[in-house]
C-alpha cells in the first residue's frame, strides 16, 4: 500500500506549524492509521539534542524510524535553512529528503511532513520549500497565523501554492494570540477568500508543548 500524506506549511514561521501537525497526527492516529512524522529540516537545535519541533512530532507519531529519515538535516542555529548550511557547510538536496521520505512511506499508511518557516523559504541557492512540497507531490495543508497581518499573508500564500499546481488539503487556522481584534470576521473573511476545504480553527495556547493535545477542532480531512 503506497502512503498517503500531507505536506504542512505556513503563512510564516512561528505560526504553529508544529502545533497542526501534531494535533492532525493524533487525529489520523484515532482513525486506526500508522503515522508517521517527518520535518525534512529544522534549524534552532544544540548540539546533540533533538529540535524541539522535531520531539514534539516524534512523540505524536506511531510509527517508529531512524531520525535521519525524520529529520535529514539538522542545523544548531535558529536561522533560515539555506544559511545555517552554508555555515556548516552543507548542501540541501532534495534526494537526501525524498529518499528519507519513501523510507518512511514504506512503514507507513500516512506520512505527515512539516516544512520549515513559510513556503518559499530557501533550502539552497536555487531551490526552496515549494519545490520540496512539489518534488514530495503531497497535498499541500497551509497554517495561516491568526493575527493582524494574516489576511494579505494568507492569501498570498495560497496563490502561490495555487501557482505550483500542487494538490491542496485546505487550510487551518491557528490563533496566536488570546485576544484579537475582530477574530470571528478576519476568520470570516478568510473562509469566504482561501480555497476549500477550511478544516478549522484551534484556539489560543501559550505552550505547544504541555497539556493534552486537542483535535476536537479538526474537521475531516479527506484521506
Amino acid at each position: 500500500m503506497t502512503a498517503r500524506g500531507y505536506f504542512i506549511t505556513g503563512t510564516d514561521t512561528g505560526v504553529g506549524k508544529t502545533r497542526v501537525a501534531v494535533a492532525l497526527i493524533h487525529h489520523l492516529r484515532n482513525q486506526g492509521l500508522r503515522v508517521a512524522a517527518m520535518k525534512p529540516v529544522s534549524a534552532g537545535s544544540e548540539p546533540g539534542a533533538l529540535n524541539d519541533d522535531v520531539v514534539a512530532l516524534m512523540q505524536a507519531a506511531n510509527v517508529q524510524a531512524d531520525i535521519q529519515d525524520i529529520n535529514p538535516y539538522a542545523f544548531a542555529p535558529a536561522i533560515a535553512p539555506h544559511l545555517a548550511a552554508a555555515q556548516a557547510g552543507i548542501h540541501i538536496e532534495l534526494d537526501v529528503i525524498a529518499r528519507a521520505y519513501a523510507r518512511l512511506a514504506a512503514s507507513a499508511d500516512v506520512v505527515v511532513v512539516e516544512g520549515a518557516g513559510g513556503w518559499r523559504v530557501p533550502l539552497n541557492a536555487q531551490q526552496d520549500m515549494a519545490d520540496l512540497a512539489r518534488r514530495l507531490e503531497l497535498p499541500v495543508l497551509l497554517v495561516v497565523g491568526l493575527r493582524l497581518g494574516c489576511l494579505n499573508h494568507a492569501l498570498l500564500t495560497a496563490d502561490a501554492i495555487a501557482a505550483q499546481r500542487l494538490p491542496w488539503a485546505g487550510w487551518v487556522g491557528n490563533a496566536l494570540q488570546p485576544d484579537w481584534a475582530c477574530a470571528d470576521e478576519n476568520v470570516a473573511t478568510l473562509r469566504a477568500r482561501l480555497p476549500h476545504p477550511w478544516l478549522g480553527t484551534q484556539g489560543y495556547q501559550p505552550d505547544i508543548a504541555g497539556g493534552i493535545v486537542s483535535t476536537a477542532w479538526l474537521q475531516a480531512i479527506d484521506i
